[in-house]
Order: C-alpha cells, then sequence, then structure tokens
C-alpha cells in the first residue's frame, strides 16, 4: 500500500496490510508497550483522496473478522484506532487495556491478545499519507458524487458531535445514505463530510448505508467524530 517514513520504533518496514491474525510461535510470554503518542507517517505507492482512503479503509474493518482471530479484539482495535486518530490516546490505550490486548513496538500496526494470536492494523487505517491528494485536484470523493435523495419518510435524528460533545438534531429521510446524511450536517454545521465518522451502537455506520437499515432507536444517539485535518508535512 506504501511506505512508511516515520514509524521510529517499529523499523521493520513491513505492510501492515499482511498476514492479518497470523498466531506467532513464540507463544504468549510477549512484553507490552504504552500506545505511542505519535502520528505514523508514510507515502502512499498510489496516491488517494481522502474519500477513497476512507473507503479503503471501511472495506478493511469490514472484513477483517473474517481473518483468524476474534471479532471482539478487531472491534476494539476498531474503536480504539478511532481514538487514536482523534488524539484521544488516553481513550484508546483504556480500550486496549480493558481487551488485554498488548501492543509490543507501541503502535497498533502489530498488536496480540492475551492468547497470543498477532493481529496487524494497516498503517493507512492510522494515518493520512503525506501524498494525500485534495478532493477537486482531478478524482471525485464517492460521498462528493452522491446525490441528494427525498425517498421515504422524514425521521428526526439526534446527533451527539464529538468536537463539542453536544447533542443537536437533525431531520433526515430514512432513505438518505449516511454519506446524504453527512453532506445535511455539513450544510447545518459546515462540518465537511470526508471529516466525519458516524457510530451507533459501536459499529461504524458505511457511507452507502441507508438510514432506515442502520435501526436506529428512538431516543437513541449517533455519535459523529469528527477528525482532524490531515497534515501533508514532508
Amino acid at each position: 500500500m506504501g511506505g512508511c517514513l516515520g514509524l521510529q520504533r517499529n523499523r521493520r518496514g513491513r505492510n501492515a496490510s499482511s498476514d492479518n491474525g497470523s498466531r506467532p510461535s513464540s507463544g504468549t510470554n510477549r512484553k507490552n508497550h504504552p500506545l505511542c503518542h505519535e502520528t505514523i507517517r508514510w507515502k502512499s505507492d498510489v496516491p488517494l483522496t481522502e474519500g477513497q482512503l476512507r473507503s479503503k479503509r471501511d472495506e478493511f474493518w469490514d472484513t477483517a473478522p473474517a481473518f483468524e482471530g476474534r471479532k471482539e479484539i478487531w472491534d476494539a482495535l476498531r474503536a480504539a484506532t478511532a481514538a487514536a486518530e482523534t488524539t484521544d490516546f488516553q481513550l484508546a490505550q483504556a480500550i486496549l487495556d480493558g481487551a488485554n490486548i498488548s501492543v509490543p513496538n507501541g503502535f497498533l500496526t502489530e498488536c496480540y491478545d492475551e492468547l497470543g494470536t498477532r493481529y496487524q492494523v494497516p498503517v493507512y487505517c492510522l494515518s493520512y499519507p503525506i501524498n494525500i491528494v485534495k478532493e477537486g485536484s482531478g478524482r471525485d470523493s464517492p460521498i462528493e458524487q452522491t446525490e441528494s435523495s427525498d425517498e421515504g419518510s422524514e425521521i428526526m435524528l439526534k446527533l451527539r458531535l464529538s468536537s463539542n460533545c453536544q447533542d443537536i438534531k437533525m431531520p433526515l429521510m430514512t432513505r438518505d445514505t449516511i454519506a446524504q446524511a453527512k453532506k445535511k450536517l455539513q450544510a447545518k454545521q459546515g462540518i465537511e463530510p470526508l471529516h466525519q465518522r458516524w457510530f451507533f451502537g459501536g459499529k461504524l455506520l458505511g457511507d452507502k448505508l441507508h438510514i432506515d437499515e442502520a435501526r436506529i432507536l428512538p431516543s437513541y444517539v449517533i455519535q459523529v467524530i469528527i477528525n482532524p485535518e490531515p497534515t501533508n508535512e514532508s
């Protein structure tokens, strides 16, 4: 996928998206390390737009439980990754500790559960590449290509934004996709869709999912994680 430039403790340069969930032969006696509060700097072999990167991330997390390993560990890693991306490393560490996940190198690129099973999170799930392509520079995001739809009936949803921890109410159509809902939130709050991640019941809501398919219960809150702007430092 890309070359890692700034993984300071893990210099092996392995592709983090391969060998997911393989079991090491050295057993469970493996030293743990606190989660490193550093952003991994890397360069993608093929330049990606933010929308393409988000789609690639969603594809990985949707298919990761099919690899060897336990689904609850993959779910914990996903939650820890989302917390770390918003620089809430304290929450990310608490999630790892609660699931008995060890990170010998201090990075989520290589993790182990208490049984010694290895889980590898690809680097593209952890940070933006330094050669990210801005939207509107020749590549269109799937979100930008999505047209608004008025199908279905109107429903009032409550959203909790991570940027200010406040709840807002927003009317949507039941046949709106999450991508369309993100566009409506942008019109209301000025938050670009590519920096929004919607969670309900601890699960990430994919852009192609329709509101009625998410089975959101009345009076329940959708968590909207606002991701920081990507850095393009070289």
